[in-house]
């Protein structure tokens, strides 16, 4: 079977789930650290994160998962806990790197995914109620730059030359963007090189400065076509499996998206999360690539019979 039949992915699922699986604890021992934190495992002047890679895996474990469930069954709690530790065990890895934006992540894409899949509501309104009640406990073990970033993101303005300088800066350069914007490679707050990551996590903010508020509607409303396309392609997939990775990979893009603007603008706290196909960075480019064209197979063997 070849990689162009979306069988070869579901008997391959599991598998790419413990590669990354084993990729990720890797960076815990061999990681490479930078900016205080271990993400990538390196050799020489090559780079590759995992955690882009568990992101495409959890996706194909889940939805392999859940291709022979019967849907009668997938409420009951013993069929639910087996996706949950698919789950727990790849947010703990990220944690510990410690990579709060990436563990976020796999908790949205794999409660997203079960949540499709049929669970029931009242799991998830006892994991709301749960989390609320952690919430201390996790707060007391944040690290001390996690805590300065949601106290950042609730008063941008207690430090602004310190913690606060990322969103404030990134404000601005939005906002001196106005309608039509400065023009390519005129913007003065990114290239006076006041705004940070630019070419990375704020690339966004770079973008709406020098094209204004119209290049930056017109580049959400393409990621909005994009993602509808790929919400039509999951509806027509007759089996599950197939189903579930296109919905689950357009679920990552919708994540990665919403994150990373609503970062640069502040509405939630700073994470590393790039912006898909915009972000520079060789890993997250490669995985959203692969990602889309698992859409694709998905959808042109939407008759496959599994």
């Amino acid at each position: 079977i070849a990689l162009s039949d979306i069988r070869w992915w579901l008997r391959a699922a599991y598998p790419l789930y413990l590669l990354a699986l084993l990729m990720l604890a890797a960076v815990i021992v061999f990681g490479v650290e930078s900016g205080g934190a271990k993400r990538w495992l390196g050799y020489g002047e090559f780079s590759f994160q995992p955690s882009e890679m568990m992101k495409i895996a959890l996706v194909l474990a889940l939805a392999r998962y859940y291709q022979w469930l019967s849907p009668r069954q997938v409420s009951w709690p013993y069929a639910v806990l087996p996706p949950l530790l698919m789950m727990g065990v790849p947010v703990l890895l990220a944690l510990d790197q410690p990579d709060l934006g990436t563990a976020a992540l796999f908790g949205i894409i794999g409660g997203g995914l079960l949540f499709l899949a049929g669970v029931s509501w009242l799991y998830f309104l006892g994991a709301f109620v749960g989390v609320i009640v952690v919430l201390p406990h996790v707060w007391e073990r944040l690290h001390d730059y996690q805590r300065e970033r949601i106290l950042t993101f609730i008063d941008p303005d207690r430090d602004p030359l310190g913690s606060g300088y990322h969103i404030l800066q990134s404000k601005i350069a939005i906002g001196s963007g106005g309608f039509t914007g400065k023009g390519f490679m005129q913007g003065t707050q990114a290239q006076l090189n006041f705004l940070p990551e630019k070419h990375t996590d704020f690339i966004f903010t770079m973008f709406a400065e020098e094209m204004g508020f119209l290049g930056a509607i017109l580049l959400l409303a393409l990621y909005l076509l994009a993602l509808l396309f790929i919400a039509y392609m999951a509806l027509r997939c007759r089996s599950t499996f197939a189903r579930l990775v296109a919905a689950g990979m357009g679920l990552a893009l919708f994540a990665y998206v919403f994150i990373n603007v609503a970062m640069v603008t502040g509405l939630v706290p700073v994470v590393g999360l790039p912006l898909p196909l915009v972000s520079y960075g060789g890993t997250s480019m490669l995985t959203m690539m692969v990602a889309l064209g698992l859409v694709l197979n998905a959808h042109i063997n939407k008759a496959t019979r599994i």
